[in-house]
């Protein structure tokens, strides 16, 4: 059997490496042609590649529809059964093999270098998809192979010549991909995306029009995603109402579907008019259902997700309902209505049409209180918009056949705060929430909301990386920054540079940047109280201080960067680490100026100064953001999203220099509050480490697997565990100073796994009964905000009396999915902290 029958009918056929060289897409002298099937997708998609291989050569690729139009080395893309591919193989005396294992598998490749028998010393590498997006997926792995990032434009990575650009030969056989949906919700968009769009990279367009999706859409495939919900605020004109938007998602294959508040492909916002009426279906029906009929019409040759169900024009509840149980029958009704309006409008049944109704917000509330879906429909879990999934599959659930997902948020406009500014969501906050989700089985839609897609470039590759390839989860959320500063930055300066970002995502786990001013949204209320000068302005000091380190570090690391990589810096990891620092120093340093004025301590306004200018260095960074790349971005970068209180520059207090420096007081040594890092437990078989979690480095999660305990019984006055598998998760510590004390359990503000679950933890002291706390929340409730703003979840038990000396904590795990921060163990007259202790 001649070289290329073996590779392809043995190593192709198995997915097994063979023969693997090197293979020159550039020589030095001459570089490959492309040839792709005849489409448009497979078009677009050789353009890509032809560009990738100029930027790293230097030279214009061939590119042809025809093998005759191969250079010496060749890129063949198409689908497996595609003319072409059959061709290439044939001349190759291997017309089929290996590749009918692709027939009917979802988004899979096989790439292999075959040689034609009448030119042995021709190759051709060819890349034949088991569908369109397949074949994508295939040039979009040649094309990282090759150097180039996936932030090669919107990011401004720009790819590097080289003197020989080589691939390996080696046979390769992808996996379908771990979620079937995967994409991205452009939201919020009026600060930043649609601006840009309008008045910088489309101006003739005058919005998110084709030009700007068609660079969206390229984005998506070289992150492998697969599905956009498409800008919908009113700012923006309606997708469909653009003219070539939804044929432009066609040629580029991308799944079109709608948020939660946008069913049957309709954008309510901006089309449903006060000519229609009321957006009421008890009132309204006829008027609603025309609506919707006439959309399901214009967009049944597209491929769609429709979601279904029905909430207000838009994000709110359901107008007309007065009860939940009325809102819960409406829903099944409105549902059943849609599945046939589809039906008819596509010829088939709606089984057969892709369907997501998104439990968001008060529709989980509808779905809890018994609504009964089509089994067909895929039920998509929303977080509670701050990164904490709101519930997830049960058994029942998981077996569906239209499967469950999940809408998950690293950008948000709404109470209790926006964070729509910088991109500040903790990834190792992301792989948890995300592995739980996917080892519950919700795998069928994962959609994240990106906002303005920048500045959350990172964030946005880390939640689609998990969709598409569950190993991903393996490796820790560190080690995964690592690798992604490596290709954007080089090797030599990824350790430095994820730990520049993981510092910053660290100092924003205890408050974003947005939080900053303690006030609150819708309604929006004034900057609030600062804890952090509640211990008295040394939590403060220390918070100003670890920014300011960062600073110089990512100064530092910038400096050593090559010019070409400079705007790619700034973007990906200087604005952010200034701005989010900067914007720290100028609220904090007027606190502690404020503080000082009081006491009549020198230094005060040293401190005004110093915030002064740490508002100018915001502004002048976002201009400068927005003047890179020779103004790219200009309108992209906006400093104060929807002009809420903790952007504005504030009245600079001018404070007199004290007639007489008042002497400091005299330090009264308070007693020091014992931090207990959760993770410093030992192994224990409840209980599972998630890495880089939390305020001290990990956290500890009980098993995902973890039947919930039977309600206790009381005893002794208290509650008590009566059945207890194994013995507790133990802490001990030592009480020096002996007297009152509380002791502070910290969670993560997760919600209870499952509806079948509960969020509850007993806990005994030295050996003591057992009292269970419940750390669920419910709703938009005070403390729910409280939690989500500051991340942690406390509960506390108050000790009058704890002898001086050594005592035993005992955690018993009750219900999976608890995530444990630490214990702080607080003195009778320690500081009161904002967030975790000093180590001492």
């Amino acid at each position: 059997m001649n070289r290329t029958r073996w590779a392809l009918a043995v190593a192709l056929a198995a997915g097994l490496p063979a023969l693997a060289e090197p293979l020159a897409l550039y020589d030095g002298k001459a570089v490959a042609s492309v040839v792709h099937e005849d489409s448009s997708t497979a078009s677009l998609a050789a353009q890509l590649l032809a560009r990738d291989l100029q930027a790293v050569s230097g030279l214009p690729p061939k590119l042809g529809k025809r093998l005759a139009d191969c250079a010496a080395t060749c890129v063949v893309i198409g689908k497996f059964d595609s003319a072409l591919v059959r061709e290439a193989l044939s001349e190759a005396g291997a017309a089929g093999a290996g590749l009918d294992d692709l027939r009917g598998e979802w988004e899979r490749y096989r790439r292999a270098v075959v040689h034609p028998a009448r030119d042995p010393a021709r190759s051709y590498l060819l890349i034949a998809g088991s569908d369109a997006r397949g074949a994508v997926y295939g040039v979009v792995d040649l094309t990282r192979e090759i150097g180039v990032s996936a932030w090669e434009w919107w990011a401004d990575v720009a790819p590097r010549q080289a003197v020989r650009v080589t691939v390996s030969d080696a046979p390769f056989a992808s996996a379908a991909p771990s979620v079937q949906y995967r994409g991205v919700f452009l939201n919020d968009e009026d600060w930043g995306l649609q601006p840009w769009a309008a008045k910088t990279y489309d101006p003739a367009g005058g919005d998110i029009g084709p030009r700007s999706y068609a660079r969206i859409y390229e984005l998506l495939w070289r992150l492998k995603a697969n599905t956009i919900w498409p800008a919908m605020h009113d700012s923006t004109k309606p997708f469909y109402q653009f003219p070539g938007n939804p044929q432009m998602a066609r040629d580029y294959g991308i799944v079109v579907g709608t948020s939660h508040a946008e069913p049957m492909m309709r954008n309510n916002v901006r089309e449903w008019t006060k000519a229609d009426g009321q957006f009421n279906f008890f009132t309204n029906r006829d008027n609603m259902v025309r609506y919707w009929q006439r959309r399901v019409e214009e967009a049944k040759d597209f491929e769609n997700i429709y979601s279904v169900g029905l909430r207000g024009v838009h994000d709110s509840a359901m107008e007309g309902a007065e009860t939940v149980e009325q809102a819960r029958d409406a829903v099944a009704e409105v549902v059943g209505v849609q599945r046939g309006l589809l039906s008819r409008a596509q010829g088939l049944p709606p089984q057969r049409i892709p369907q997501v109704l998104t439990l968001y917000k008060e529709v989980l509330d509808v779905y809890k209180a018994g609504l009964k879906v089509p089994e067909d429909i895929t039920l998509v879990w929303p977080d509670d918009n701050y990164g904490y999934l709101a519930q997830l599959s049960g058994p029942q659930e998981a077996v569906r056949a239209g499967g469950t997902g999940l809408y998950y948020h690293i950008s948000y406009w709404g109470r209790p705060h926006d964070y729509l500014w910088l991109a500040s969501t903790h990834p190792a906050l992301i792989r948890e929430q995300l592995d739980r989700a996917y080892r519950t089985g919700s795998r069928k839609t994962w959609i994240v909301n990106v906002g303005d897609i920048k500045p959350a470039e990172y964030l946005s590759q880390y939640f689609l990386d998990l969709a598409f390839d569950g190993k991903a989860f393996n490796e820790t959320p560190g080690a995964h920054l690592q690798a992604w500063m490596g290709r954007q930055f080089g090797a030599q300066h990824a350790a430095a540079l994820a730990g520049i970002m993981m510092e910053y995502y660290d100092l924003a786990w205890e408050r974003r940047p947005e939080f900053m001013g303690f006030g609150q949204t819708e309604p929006t209320r004034p900057n609030g109280i600062n804890a952090y000068m509640q211990s008295g302005g040394g939590e403060a000091a220390r918070r100003i201080a670890r920014y300011e380190a960062l600073v110089r570090r990512a100064e530092t690391a910038g400096a050593a960067l090559p010019a070409d990589r400079r705007d790619a810096y700034f973007e990906l990891v200087l604005y952010p680490v200034r701005a989010s620092a900067n914007l720290n120093a100028r609220i904090l340093k007027l606190e502690l100026a404020a503080g000082l004025a009081r006491h009549g301590r020198a230094g005060a306004q040293a401190y005004v100064d110093e915030a002064r200018l740490a508002h100018a260095a915001i502004v002048a960074d976002t201009a400068r953001y927005n003047s890179l790349a020779q103004g790219k971005w200009r309108h992209m970068m906006d400093m104060a999203p929807r002009r809420l209180p903790v952007f504005d520059e504030p009245v600079y207090p001018a404070y007199p220099a004290p007639v007489k420096a008042r002497a400091p007081e005299p330090l009264r040594r308070a007693p020091q509050v014992l931090s207990l890092a959760a993770a410093q437990a030992a192994p224990h078989p409840l209980w599972e480490t998630v890495p880089q979690l939390g305020s001290a480095g990990a956290s500890l999660r009980t098993l995902l697997t973890l039947p919930s305990a039977a309600a206790p019984a009381p005893a002794a006055g208290s509650l008590a565990v009566t059945t207890q598998p194994v013995p507790p998760l133990e802490f001990p510590f030592e009480h020096v100073a002996g007297g009152a004390a509380t002791i502070k359990l910290v969670a993560l503000p997760v919600h209870p796994l499952t509806s079948a679950n509960k969020l509850r933890l007993g806990v005994s002291l030295d050996g003591g009964p057992v009292e269970v706390l419940d750390f669920a929340t419910y709703g938009r409730s005070d403390e729910w905000k409280r939690n989500v703003l500051s991340n942690s979840a406390v509960r506390s038990l108050v000790r009058p009396q704890l002898a001086r000396g050594r005592h035993r904590l005992q955690l018993y795990a009750m219900d999976p999915g608890f995530l444990l921060d630490r214990i702080d163990i607080i003195p009778d007259g320690a500081p009161d902290f904002y967030g975790a202790p000093p180590v001492r």
